[in-house]
């Protein structure tokens, strides 16, 4: 074989390679893939919580997922076409490089849709919504606004809105970040931070349960959205869980939801309707 021949026959065999690695290369990645359309055939979806976070996520005496976003998650998956919920253990911190890994379809936490997450992941529209406060131990008499914050050990949980919000409305303050939002409330109650940011309803509830000497001063910092985060460019998922959601939010879903778990005395859908237009 002459040399135009030899390399005719070596790019000839180079071709017939990539075009035979193009054929034995899987069709779409996990992100890529209709999530939705996969959950539907195997009849399961990944759903992703702390379970550290009450009441919107928690397991219960039987060490069974519970609160108010698992039983949103699962009524969203009934009325989009898939049987059952897997749940998923995350930290905070994990939920949208956890997305976009593929290690669940969807993350329901108590989640703001946030710019800087929007970036990154896709929302549904708003299923929740709270208003957010400050809470010291009953002793502190000296902390009753969030001017008195200055200069004071603020504790928050890792990755979340209330952390971003703290760090770009509290400049005076030393941040504190805690993965498990269970010992942020601890270490109040034991006097290693001044002072948390939280929710009412997380707040209220994780004190009254555990006992822990908390109270709640000040008037409402901020109010917060949740939403079902999932990967980019699912448009039949985000698609299916927002129309979940806003029927859930016509038919009084929501509201019966919202007042048996978080123990809300208001519409929790016409709130999240009043936020929305904020």
């Amino acid at each position: 074989m002459n040399r135009v021949s030899s390399r005719r026959h070596l790019i000839c065999s180079l071709f017939a390679m990539s075009a035979l690695g193009m054929l034995l290369a899987p069709k779409a990645s996990a992100q890529q893939a209709d999530l939705l359309a996969n959950a539907r055939a195997s009849g399961v979806i990944r759903v992703a919580n702390t379970q550290a976070s009450p009441p919107w996520s928690m397991l219960d005496d039987k060490n069974q997922p519970a609160g108010y976003d698992v039983e949103v998650a699962k009524e969203v998956a009934r009325r989009i076409g898939v049987a059952r919920v897997e749940f998923v253990a995350d930290l905070f911190k994990n939920f949208v490089e956890g997305l976009k890994a593929g290690k669940y379809e969807l993350v329901m936490n108590d989640l703001t849709p946030t710019p800087e997450r929007e970036k990154q992941v896709d929302f549904s529209i708003a299923y929740g919504l709270e208003d957010f406060r400050i809470f010291v131990r009953t002793s502190n008499n000296d902390i009753k606004d969030r001017p008195d914050l200055k200069g004071k050990r603020i504790g928050v949980t890792a990755g979340t809105s209330n952390e971003s919000w703290s760090r770009a409305n509290l400049p005076g303050s030393e941040i504190v970040t805690y993965d498990n939002g269970g010992l942020v409330f601890n270490d109040i109650a034991i006097g290693r931070i001044d002072a948390l940011i939280s929710s009412h309803f997380g707040g209220m509830r994780y004190a009254t349960v555990n006992k822990l000497p908390i109270k709640e001063v000040g008037p409402i910092l901020t109010y917060q959205l949740s939403a079902a985060a999932m990967p980019k460019n699912q448009p039949a998922l985000r698609e299916a869980v927002s129309k979940a959601i806003r029927d859930m939010r016509a038919d009084g879903t929501i509201d019966r939801l919202s007042n048996r778990l978080l123990g809300v005395s208001y519409q929790m859908s016409a709130q999240i309707a009043h936020e929305e237009k904020q």
